[in-house]
């Protein structure tokens, strides 16, 4: 859908959203929404700018508003938006923050937006991370009293958290409270840690905009995307108002718009389960979504669904169209059946009309792209090795150095091995000396980042060689978007493209799997999958490519869901310990990981615990049982 500007409706009024309080607008993708929104807010500019007016913009950090800043520099230097009448004031910032880290929100605000556009710097206002605490409550106050001698916000840009925060107002904040200093919740500190390069750096509190302050803009738009953001998006515009979601104080403001990407809208229930609330066309596709839900909600078999239970669950209409439950129940059945395979390459000479794979050629040559150094055995090492185990010419591409997940410590304990062996070593002795001295600012110098890359492709060698993929197969592709040095990755631009396409086009490959977990639309899953989909784009008309099929796995944190599983590959107990075994060659993730996210679980038990998972699934669901299933779904191109 293409739009203008993104205008309010108030919720809950038409069928399909009367389970909604918050009006909410879904896009295809994050980009396009993202523009639109800055779109609206250049518009806003400009209609004050005629009246003489200043523009007061209430501003958000996070990954969420990237784009969005992007396209309002790119509206200034292209279009000629002005940003002179414009007034912001930040939501928020962590405390105690050195204004120069790389971590502060005046740096990020600046990084993105500031530097690039005419704004006077008088007419920037961010919370001071290093006000004294002696003087931090009349800070806040008088933070405060400059909104509202503006009077008060205009437009309001959000993120949201987890824990159902608007800037940092965590659960337990008032709907009046205003700008203060407040504690960090365990969760939100566990999703910046990322950014700190370690749980243990993030502060544990911050100034924020109270609640009470950002209800009062006249205008509010609240971005969310990836599927990390689905329930609390669902909570916070379905859910009763609470302390304990603080964005459900939003329900009462009269100019709320979220604007969301399909992932982060994907518990709606007009997403979810839109036969609850309108009347639905009924594809096949569709029909597996609502069999699996019935079946899951009952408790029961697919083939022991009932008439009954389909009309007793608001899918009288299903059942209207199909006739019995029975011949609707047989379908669905076979059709995820038939997505079980023990030959993810493809059966030899075997009928392969209901197989997931085709059986020719018998033997295929294969790349698995791993965004990170270890992406390919957490997610898919039982496809991996049964791949390998039947005679297939498996390549692996990683894609990324992975060397800002080594931590410090781990680089300092082989810099001083390589002493050991080397005494004298300027090389050495430099990293040595730099990683004992290393501030929370220090961006790691080259020398560093080599180090770190290294052990990280020695660890991805062992774990190849252990699944018995020769060492020519194994393809360190160091994408240059990856390589800044700091968490904050470069754009994706031609080179990175080219590398992608060079490497397909050598092997030529009959089948290519790729992670397609978009958690965060930011992340560095979703750039390495946008270079598979760009080089894709490019290769589609040479010849071979009518020949290749692209399967997509899930990362560590998320699977497919049942009903979108195309390719259900099941692995027996011995495979599943094989599978562990490869994934500790991976030494300098297996502990204290750096990048742990919401699970404090180590990667191979959560591997294990979402396999077992997803075969208890289809167990349940009325299929096979099996020890553990890998699951993927095919992107057509």
């Amino acid at each position: 859908m293409i739009r203008d500007e993104i205008s309010y409706k108030e919720a809950g009024k038409f069928e399909e959203t009367r389970c909604e309080k918050i009006h909410n607008v879904i896009f295809d993708s994050s980009l396009e929404a993202s523009i639109l929104v800055a779109r609206e807010i250049a518009n806003l500019i400009q209609r004050k700018e005629e009246l003489n007016e200043p523009c007061v913009l209430g501003l958000a950090t996070g990954s969420s508003p990237i784009k969005v800043y992007e396209e309002l520099v790119r509206m200034h230097n292209e279009e000629k938006l002005s940003f002179k009448n414009v007034v912001t004031f930040n939501l928020d910032e962590y405390y105690p923050m050195d204004k120069e880290s790389i971590q502060s929100y005046f740096h990020f605000m600046h990084d993105h937006l500031f530097n690039y556009v005419d704004i006077l710097p008088e007419n920037i206002n961010i919370p001071d991370g290093e006000v004294s605490s002696q003087e931090l409550l009349q800070y806040c106050i008088d933070y405060e009293m400059k909104i509202k001698s503006y009077g008060g916000l205009d437009f309001q840009l959000l993120g949201i958290g987890r824990t159902g925060h608007i800037g940092f107002n965590e659960p337990g904040s008032h709907i009046n409270s205003g700008t203060r200093s407040i504690t960090l919740d365990h969760i939100t500190r566990i999703d910046a840690a990322s950014s700190f390069l370690g749980i243990d750096n993030v502060p544990r509190k911050a100034i924020t905009m109270g609640i009470g302050t950002v209800r009062k803009a006249k205008r509010i738009v609240l971005l969310a995307w990836g599927i990390s953001k689905a329930e609390i998006v669902k909570d916070t515009i379905e859910g009763e108002k609470s302390s304990q979601v603080p964005a459900t104080y939003l329900q009462e403001h009269n100019n709320t718009t979220f604007v969301l990407d399909r992932d982060a809208s994907s518990e709606l229930t007009r997403v979810k389960t839109p036969w609850l609330v309108k009347s639905c066309f009924w594809n096949d596709d569709l029909k597996l979504k609502a069999v699996v839900w019935l079946s899951e909600l009952t408790k029961k078999p697919i083939l022991k669904l009932t008439d009954k239970d389909y009309n007793n669950n608001g899918m009288s209409g299903l059942l209207a169209e199909v006739g019995i439950a029975y011949h609707l129940n047989i379908k669905m059945f076979n059709k995820l059946q038939h997505s079980i395979t023990g030959w993810p390459g493809g059966k030899p000479d075997s009928e392969d009309t209901n197989r997931p794979e085709r059986c020719i050629p018998a033997k295929k040559r294969i790349i698995i792209f791993s965004p990170h150094p270890d992406d390919d055995v957490i997610s898919m090492g039982g496809t991996f090795d049964r791949l390998v185990e039947h005679g297939h010419e498996v390549h692996i591409a990683y894609q990324t150095s992975g060397n800002l997940a080594v931590s410090n410590e781990e680089g300092l304990k082989f810099a001083e091995v390589a002493e050991i062996l080397n005494p004298g070593s300027n090389a050495s002795s430099t990293i040595i000396q730099f990683l004992k001295n290393k501030s929370k600012n220090d961006i790691d110098p080259v020398e560093v980042r080599k180090l770190k890359t290294f052990i990280r492709r020695s660890e991805s060698l062992g774990a190849t060689r252990y699944l018995g993929v020769p060492d020519e197969n194994v393809h360190f592709l160091d994408l240059p978007f990856y390589e800044t040095g700091t968490v904050k990755k470069g754009k994706l631009t031609d080179t990175d493209i080219k590398i992608m396409c060079d490497l397909i086009e050598d092997i030529k490959p009959h089948q290519i799997y790729a992670a397609g977990d978009l958690a965060d639309p930011h992340g560095t899953h979703k750039v390495c999958l946008d270079s598979l989909f760009e080089a894709l784009k490019r290769l589609k008309s040479k010849t071979y490519m009518d020949d290749c099929w692209v399967w997509l796995y899930r990362g560590a944190w998320h699977e497919w869901e049942s009903w979108q599983i195309e390719m259900a590959v099941p692995m027996s107990p011995d495979q599943v310990l094989k599978k562990r075994h490869a994934i500790f060659y991976h030494q300098s993730q297996k502990d204290g990981v750096m990048f742990q996210g919401d699970d404090s679980r180590e990667f191979w038990v959560r591997a294990e615990d979402r396999n077992r998972g997803t075969a208890i699934k289809y167990n349940d669901l009325g299929l096979a049982e099996y020890a553990a299933i890998e699951a993927f779904k095919r992107y057509r191109f």
